[in-house]
């Protein structure tokens, strides 16, 4: 008896799979998604600490473009989405002062509660790791329509089948860099007033956000974001990097008491350095892939490749 084919397939969960796979359903398209991690939302990652969320991955998003307004507008509407600050501080060897910038947009349940309200009344497969993408297309041996690797290149690269070489191709020309982000909680707030930092020329950090802040509830917590070359000494144990870590936070902030925990996620692919051109990759294969290489390292950018891929997506089809 032959296999049943099935519709398209999305690998990862993240925004730009899920936007894919909501516009794909909104055209009548079927639809599987299949995510490695316990939850949806990828890069747009939060952590609960005793019933807390603090985001581990993306700091926040901005918006500029129409259509990922309308989305961000149903986001605010519900609660789930509001803006946070169009002021960032800039820390560096002259010291502070106030960088004014786009809106920064913030969720007070955490970035990841975002993508679950996108992915809702999607099938979605958690725990769910897919191991080959072959010609057909095929996802681990089984026949589908088309496939769309929603996921840093270099991972996709893992799955596709040599013979796939479009598909190869675009995923081996990205770039990416690695972060790591420390979750610092304090028995009390201890630092003056800011939203978020940006920390030039510095050998460990990054970006600082007050999460309490950020997050609207005035909770002692800060969320640290690495240099990518210091996050490359400590990618095989990163819970190793907490007090050093935590030592350049307490030092720029000028905090005297230490924090009463420090945890570190490792992200070996935090950031899209150069990618292919265009806002998704798709071939005559069925093949796709979307995120945020395919423009500005952005969470505006991953909804917009993974909207985009799924209307090209639906005229292949038909």
């Amino acid at each position: 008896m032959a296999t049943e084919r099935a519709g398209v397939v999305v690998v990862g969960a993240g925004i730009a799979g899920v936007a894919c796979a909501v516009e794909l359903v909104g055209a009548g398209i079927p639809v599987q998604v299949r995510e490695r991690g316990r939850v949806p939302g990828g890069r747009m990652a939060s952590k609960r600490f005793d019933g807390r969320p603090a985001d581990t991955g993306a700091a926040y998003f901005t918006v500029s473009d129409p259509d990922f307004a309308e989305v961000v507008e149903r986001w605010r509407a519900a609660g789930l989405a509001r803006e946070w600050t169009d002021t960032f501080v800039a820390y560096g060897p002259d010291g502070r002062r106030d960088v004014p910038g786009p809106t920064r947009w913030s969720a007070p349940r955490g970035l990841r509660s975002l993508v679950e309200d996108l992915a809702r009344d999607l099938p979605v497969t958690v725990d769910r790791l897919v191991h080959t993408v072959e010609p057909g297309p095929l996802v681990d041996g089984q026949p589908c329509e088309a496939v769309v690797l929603a996921m840093p290149g270099p991972q996709a690269a893992l799955l596709l089948d040599p013979a796939l070489t479009r598909a190869t191709r675009a995923a081996q020309a990205q770039d990416w860099s690695p972060s790591l982000a420390a979750v610092l909680r304090f028995p009390a707030r201890g630092w003056s007033d800011f939203r978020g930092a940006f920390v030039n020329d510095h050998p460990i950090l990054n970006l600082v956000c007050d999460d309490g802040d950020r997050r609207g509830d005035a909770a002692p917590v800060l969320v640290a974001h690495t240099t990518p070359e210091f996050a490359a000494g400590h990618l095989a144990r990163p819970t190793g990097a907490a007090p050093a870590i935590e030592q350049a936070v307490r030092d720029l902030l000028a905090l005297p008491e230490p924090a009463a925990d420090v945890h570190v996620h490792r992200w070996r692919y935090a950031k899209p350095t150069a990618g292919p051109a265009g806002t998704y990759h798709l071939d005559a294969d069925g093949v796709g892939l979307a995120g945020d290489a395919f423009g500005k390292p952005r969470v505006q950018s991953a909804w917009r490749s993974g909207h985009d891929l799924a209307r090209a997506l639906t005229t292949h089809l038909s």
